[in-house]
């Protein structure tokens, strides 16, 4: 934080007025390791090239992202003191392009009462007037969770690189009168206005095994008062984290701003589960008069809802970005390495390309896809079409740097009558990707890329379909087999699957992977299904690393086209 000794502009001024002077995403807690100095190794073929991370230490969620005077703002959970997590601020970074970043000073740290025991994840609101404010969850000296305001001191900087907090810190904070969990109250919201004029704000909490999104009005930011209700629950479903509830457009891929609301918009309530490590949302609609978020029919609470990513994916956080009209969605690609490594390597966690995100036709689910922004990091273009994939081939994807790259193909199935009959039982997808990987041979399928690959193929992650049959109609399964990512048996290695809802007998099959080093990030038909994997080969490597397309079914697949790229370094921090 910055010092409290300034000159206020009228904007804090306002705040003057009303005395201005785990908690987060749960972790595993090493008390003896949260201090141990980083010492990076000069061979570090795992660090990403245009994933953002920091040169060193541990990361977690993105925090209080938003566009400021045309520069885009990230502040992030870190520890600046060791790989693993522990001892956490607000550290911050900037860019004009959503793709390079240069970073600043912590712009939150312990400091207060409310915040002594750490500062914990939180968002950014535009305030009228075009004034950021920041509600972020802090520990107090009892380690309960408590919630505060921070604001810029020179609203003149685009940069924002000082920060000032609240003397009227904690806002909002348990009591006995409020039967709120004191351990389990963290991450408000971007704050959105009423019809009343009032701001709303939700806070992640639960109550024994239900999980709650507790609702807080304030008619000038400082000042709330808890309602009567929350704006949604579930039972049995455990803590919702870093809760997220923004509008979507009904038809159209534009963005809106966080408080509007009228029968040309649904809204998104997204939730990160303690308990599982996914992201899930539902699509409902709101009345912001009695404060009260309905999930439309079909849009379920539970382990089993729609996720943004099925694969290492927690933790995101949306913004309005009003320069391009458009919603963007950032998240933390949590590690698949052991604690040791990480510590040897010197950092863990990066984050993933920020999304554009929008409402599906169907009005079932949302559409996410790379922002525009990171093709300028598009060399060595490579394309064909048209080439017959027969059963059991493979076909190296030369001349791009297969380490470092961004692959765009799209399939097509001549005689889907062809296809295995799914069976009833068959409704975990993600269960089904692992009895059925990348070597178990079908009809239809297993066929897509074998991406971060060795030239004898003992290391490579398969990012496939396989397509099923079910009465009339054809099931789509998307998978990411992990199983032979790596030689080193200690990491994570756990296959990902979902199930693709699109209509193949009139679409092709899509798949879009951004390759980077330790990550592949799979979009899938045009966006609807997406997985991310976190894989660190021990023999594809750097120039080691080869890519691949293949189809293990029996059945021969079209590769209609393919455009592959290398993958330019970004400036990061």
């Amino acid at each position: 934080m910055a010092n409290s000794n300034i000159a206020f502009s009228l904007f804090f001024a306002f705040f003057v007025g009303h005395g201005i002077v785990e908690l987060q995403a749960s972790h595993h807690v090493y008390s003896h390791l949260q201090t141990v100095k980083s010492s990076v190794s000069a061979k570090q073929p795992y660090r990403t090239g245009y994933h953002f991370q920091p040169p060193k230490n541990w990361i977690n969620d993105p925090n209080g992202i938003m566009v400021y005077k045309g520069v885009y703002h990230l502040f992030y959970q870190y520890n600046p003191k060791g790989a693993v997590w522990g001892n956490i601020v607000w550290a911050h970074s900037t860019s004009k392009d959503l793709v390079n970043w240069t970073p600043h000073e912590a712009a939150i740290y312990p400091s207060q009462p409310s915040d002594i025991n750490g500062c914990w994840s939180g968002s950014a609101t535009i305030l009228p007037g075009g004034k950021p404010a920041i509600l972020y969850t802090g520990i107090d000296p009892l380690n309960r969770q408590v919630q505060n305001l921070a604001i810029p001191k020179n609203l003149s900087d685009p940069y924002l690189r000082e920060w000032i907090k609240s003397a009227k810190n904690p806002l909002m904070q348990p009591t006995a009168q409020n039967h709120i969990n004191a351990s389990s109250f963290r991450d408000p919201t971007t704050a959105w206005l009423g019809p009343d004029k009032q701001w709303r704000v939700i806070v992640g909490s639960k109550v024994n095994r239900q999980g709650l999104a507790i609702l807080f009005k304030s008619k000038d930011f400082v000042n709330w008062v808890q309602s009567k209700t929350p704006l949604d629950s579930a039972k049995n479903i455990g803590m919702w984290e870093c809760p997220d509830f923004f509008p979507v457009l009904v038809k159209g891929r534009n963005g809106v701003d966080t408080s509007i609301n009228g029968p040309y918009v649904k809204h998104v309530l997204k939730v990160s589960l303690d308990d599982t490590r996914h992201d899930i949302y539902t699509i409902g609609s709101y009345d912001n008069v009695k404060d009260v978020y309905t999930p439309d029919k079909g849009s379920i609470e539970s382990y089993s809802s729609v996720r943004y990513d099925y694969g290492k994916y927690y933790a995101s956080k949306t913004f309005f970005d009003n320069v391009k009209n458009r919603r963007i969605l950032m998240g933390w690609i949590n590690e698949s390495s052991s604690v040791a490594d990480d510590i040897k390597k010197g950092w863990s966690g990066v984050h993933a390309i920020p999304r554009k995100i929008w409402l599906d036709g169907s009005g079932k689910q949302l559409v996410q896809w790379p922002v525009p922004e990171i093709q300028k990091l598009r060399a060595n273009h490579v394309s064909f079409a048209n080439k017959t994939l027969r059963g059991g081939s493979v076909i190296e994807i030369s001349n791009v740097n297969a380490a470092q790259a961004d692959v765009d193909v799209s399939f097509e199935i001549a005689d889907l009558e062809k296809a295995e009959v799914l069976k009833p039982s068959w409704t975990n997808a993600q269960l089904l990707c692992s009895r059925k990987g990348a070597l178990v041979k079908g009809r239809l399928g297993p066929f897509g890329l074998l991406v971060l690959a060795s030239d004898d193929l003992k290391e490579n992650t398969a990012v496939f379909f396989r397509i099923f049959k079910r009465q009339n109609k054809h099931v789509v399964l998307i998978c990411s087999d992990q199983s032979r990512s790596s030689l080193n048996q200690d990491n994570d290695k756990t296959p990902y699957g979902a199930f693709l809802d699109v209509d193949i007998q009139h679409q092709k099959l899509s798949l879009r992977s951004l390759i980077d080093h330790s990550i592949v990030e799979s979009f899938c038909g045009g966006g609807k299904v997406c997985i991310t994997s976190r894989v660190y080969p021990t023999l594809a490597i750097n120039k080691a690393a080869h890519l691949y397309a293949f189809n293990n079914g029996t059945q021969a697949i079209k590769i209609s086209k393919l455009n592959a790229w290398s993958m330019k370094t970004a400036k990061i921090n």
